[in-house]
């Protein structure tokens, strides 16, 4: 299973998981399979709120799951038109979320928990 989790500094499995998706400078895949990580630069950060492209912020690499503090709905529909569930990060660091998703600790999001824009009293959830 790969497993995209957003990040503002890449350390590994020491990263923190970032607040929001579409705004996070970089994004580590771990596939559990080959038990590897990869970091990459997110190629869409800066969009317009609500236009995020999830498959160019990942470069067009293939994940099975995002663990992330939020998300808009834009973002969240592209990514479950692609077959790509999302969690909401409840650790600190992406090894503490990882562990909580194999343990199926991590709730899933709805739209009913997106991120409604940074205005003030917009809603936003994280």
């Amino acid at each position: 299973m790969k497993i995209c989790f957003p990040v503002q500094e890449d350390a590994g499995m020491s990263s923190r998981v970032y607040n929001h998706f579409g705004s996070a400078p970089f994004f580590v895949i771990v596939d559990t399979a080959a038990n590897s990580i990869l970091t990459v630069a997110n190629r869409d950060r800066l969009h317009a709120h609500g236009a995020c492209n999830p498959l160019k912020a990942l470069d067009e690499q293939k994940v099975d799951a995002v663990v992330v503090g939020g998300i808009g709905a834009g973002a969240l529909g592209r990514l479950a038109q692609a077959g790509v569930r999302v969690y909401r990060a409840a650790g600190v660091s992406i090894s503490d979320n990882l562990a909580m998703l194999r343990t199926e600790q991590l709730s899933e999001y709805s739209m009913n928990h997106c991120c409604g824009g940074h205005a003030k009293g917009s809603g936003c959830s994280h």
